[in-house]
């Protein structure tokens, strides 16, 4: 698989306050791209902890869930796109089924 917006990644780890989630959110990523995923059951036999939502959405506990990941798998064009990603308390406030990344 491939991710799309690694960038967004590195920008919420590079914030102070979330400095710890730097080595997790790399890890979740090589993970990612070395994973061949078919299916959501897939996704769930790697990480057992993830939920799956509706139409591809995925969200991902990150550091033993202190934050939260939300992805959009395209199974057929093997690409997981980061939606979002932060703590617990901001995903709480979020729809992680439509959330985009801000332009």
């Amino acid at each position: 698989m491939r991710v799309i917006a690694v960038s967004t990644l590195r920008e919420f780890w590079e914030q102070s306050a979330h400095r710890d989630a730097e080595q997790p959110l790399k890890a979740w990523v090589a993970e990612v791209n070395e994973a061949q995923w078919e299916s959501p059951s897939d996704i769930k036999a790697h990480f057992g902890n993830a939920s799956i939502l509706k139409a591809g959405r995925v969200v991902f506990n990150i550091k033993g869930n202190d934050y939260r990941l939300v992805a959009a798998v395209s199974y057929k064009f093997n690409i997981v796109f980061v939606k979002f990603v932060g703590t617990h308390r901001a995903y709480d406030k979020i729809d992680a089924q439509s959330v985009e990344l801000p332009d």
